[in-house]
């Protein structure tokens, strides 16, 4: 007999001033009434590193094996899985189609790693950026908070109130 997992669903966003650059990332944890929300900042990053890392750092906050469903306006995360990027990439030994090797496969393979060791059960959803999407909505303003508060303690990088953002890729 098989266990019930529970069910967990998890938004993320990324996002960077000037890719690369400074960067931010956020995820909302929710399981039924219970919600949690993470965020955080690095400082030479991309967009789509910063995709990745939220939800990495989301599913690590879980601490049993769950049946987790992601919601995410990254179409580089959400085809990573859902177009099987990621088995190609592993078959052809970390190459991308072109034999050139993967971008970010440190985190790639973090992100595996992370999803493995707890046996979670992952699927990815695509919603649309920037649109009526409350919980991306709340994320993207989270990742940029991020980026401000990192902006605002080195100042030599940047000024927090005139930040262009970039986002990856929907």
């Amino acid at each position: 007999m098989s266990e019930a997992l529970k069910k967990v669903e998890i938004f993320t966003d990324g996002a960077c001033s000037g890719n690369p650059g400074p960067g931010g990332w956020a995820a909302i944890l929710r399981y039924g009434a219970h919600e949690m929300e993470i965020s955080g900042s690095m400082p030479q990053t991309t967009n789509n590193r910063m995709e990745v890392f939220a939800l990495i750092s989301a599913l690590g906050k879980l601490k049993t094996r769950c049946d987790v469903t992601v919601y995410s306006d990254s179409a580089y995360l959400v085809n990573a899985f859902n177009e099987h990027w990621i088995d190609n990439w592993q078959r052809r030994g970390w190459k991308n189609s072109e034999g050139k090797p993967v971008e970010n496969q440190d985190l790639w393979r973090l992100l595996l790693l992370t999803i493995q060791r707890k046996g979670h059960a992952v699927k990815f959803i695509k919603v649309k950026g920037h649109a009526d999407h409350p919980e991306n909505n709340r994320c993207d303003a989270m990742a940029r908070d991020a980026i401000k508060q990192y902006l605002s303690y080195n100042p030599d990088l940047g000024d927090p109130d005139h930040m262009q953002v970039s986002h990856a890729a929907e």
